[in-house]
């Protein structure tokens, strides 16, 4: 299995559009897209990620107007056709670094390229890594179990193969306040269980 956050997110999710060496991956707050997130904002500064780009990890150079090729052949999402490895994907909706429109078109593409084995993990309000505590043992046990599925052959947990949309958790959230209820405290993720801190998104599967 092949993990990672950040640039090394980034790095996993590049990885596997180029082998199939890996029979698991996880990438948490990726770059998926180089064009895009070259000139979008680093909100955590208030600055751009242009000197990212330039400057720093990046090292491209150019901008991609002048290197288009480039920034393509290097983007994940640009590999898809070849992406073979189950990839789970997680956000924060608030990630100051990394905007997780990056997680939202690599899902997007996914779904469009037929990818079945592809999953978005979105965390309410949490930035470009997790904080709250619910949160951070949601995400150790769903990828444990990501890995144990893919890696040892172990029974896939509901939330792999079903999900839920980000505005189905969404309308859950409103109605719980309508009713003046307060969300349910998460549990370990399981096969009746999705954990409630996280919305999931997964690409539709073939057999349903």
């Amino acid at each position: 299995g092949l993990m990672g956050h950040s640039w090394g997110a980034y790095q996993t999710s590049f990885i596997v559009t180029q082998t199939d060496l890996f029979s698991a991956a996880v990438a948490g707050a990726p770059l998926t897209d180089l064009m895009s997130m070259s000139v979008s904002v680093y909100w955590n500064s208030g600055g751009t990620n242009a000197r990212i780009f330039a400057q720093s990890q990046g090292r491209m150079n150019k901008p991609f107007w002048q290197d288009a090729e480039n920034y393509a052949r290097n983007s994940p999402i640009h590999g898809l056709d070849t992406l073979n490895t189950p990839l789970l994907i997680a956000f924060g909706d608030k990630d100051g670094a990394v905007d997780w429109d990056q997680g939202i078109e690599m899902y997007n593409a996914a779904r469009w390229a037929g990818k079945e084995d592809v999953v978005l993990l979105v965390y309410p309000g949490e930035n470009h890594g997790l904080r709250q505590e619910e949160n951070m043992v949601d995400y150790h046990y769903r990828v444990r179990e990501w890995m144990a599925h893919f890696l040892k052959g172990k029974s896939e947990n509901q939330w792999i193969t079903e999900g839920k949309s980000f505005l189905e958790r969404e309308k859950e959230k409103e109605d719980l306040k309508k009713k003046g209820t307060s969300q349910p405290s998460p549990k370990r993720p399981g096969p009746d269980s999705k954990g409630g801190s996280s919305s999931e998104k997964k690409a539709p599967s073939s057999s349903k």
